[in-house]
């Protein structure tokens, strides 16, 4: 049996690159991208081929798509994860910022999954694995664009499901709670840039502090304990539209069926607390 194929983007840290070693433990050939090739060094080593890969950059898409292709002849797995965190309120976050982030996190998925599928038809099966988050269910103060962001990655994953479920594809969204990927030291550096209202400091606090929603707390997650999910999507013969990793994840997904003032009420009171 030939050796089967995953393409993973971004492997530069977290998540992305816990599924690239998780895959390999699998026994399969794992390419590994990443914008910057110099974050890849480790994952080369360990047997992974690693490519440079911008997904704001159509062109570049299709060169390590085709390069995948001529190498090993299939892509069974591709793994979305590319992108990034803006924080910071809606009315602070201008819309050069809005598109940046949707061009990463949801145009880049779009690009990748588009430049694949043609050869996953051809075969008759694979697996897209697309990575969302608990704030892809329910939007989160502060975090309203980055949350926006994953919202449509739900939504495209939703539409994809059944569009190629014919040809033998299946397409799965797997949703972590905070993930110890240095959240709070990368939502200080992404607010910071930003030109504050003065109207939203309780937000930014909250979220520079990265209390119990990164870093560090009880619900925080290893971004293994989400590869372990990411793999099990790619594995599974009839693997769930969703993967909810983590208590916050789980909560999230219930949350999405309360009346939205109720909802209101009761993340306002879970803000006050934390």
């Amino acid at each position: 049996m030939a050796e089967k194929t995953v393409l993973i983007a971004d492997c530069s840290s977290g998540i992305g690159r816990a599924s690239a070693l998780a895959f390999l433990s699998e026994e399969w050939r794992v390419y590994a991208a990443a914008r910057d090739s110099a974050t890849l060094d480790a994952l080369d080593d360990a047997g992974c081929r690693t490519a440079e890969l911008d997904v704001t950059d159509g062109e570049g898409v299709e060169r390590v798509v085709d390069r995948v292709i001529e190498e090993a002849g299939r892509i069974d797995c591709l793994v979305n994860d590319p992108g990034y965190v803006q924080h910071g309120p809606i009315e602070d976050v201008p819309a050069d910022r809005v598109h940046a982030q949707f061009d990463a996190n949801v145009y880049g998925v779009h690009r990748l999954t588009r430049a694949v599928l043609p050869h996953m038809r051809d075969r008759g099966e694979g697996v897209v694995v697309n990575l969302s988050s608990a704030v892809g269910r329910v939007a989160t103060p502060g975090l309203g664009v980055y949350s926006a962001s994953k919202f449509a990655v739900e939504a495209m994953s939703d539409a994809l499901r059944p569009e190629v479920t014919d040809y033998g594809i299946d397409v799965v969204v797997v949703e972590p709670g905070p993930v110890d990927t240095r959240f709070a030291e990368r939502a200080a550096s992404e607010s910071s840039a930003l030109d504050r209202s003065g109207a939203y400091d309780a937000f930014y606090q909250l979220y520079e502090d990265g209390e119990d929603l990164g870093g560090e707390g009880p619900f925080v997650l290893a971004p293994e304990r989400v590869a372990v999910a990411v793999v099990d999507a790619a594995v599974s013969p009839d693997p769930p539209a969703r993967y909810p990793v983590g208590t916050l994840a789980r909560v999230a997904g219930y949350a999405r069926l309360l009346p939205d003032g109720l909802r209101d009420r009761l993340l306002g009171f879970a803000l006050r607390r934390l």
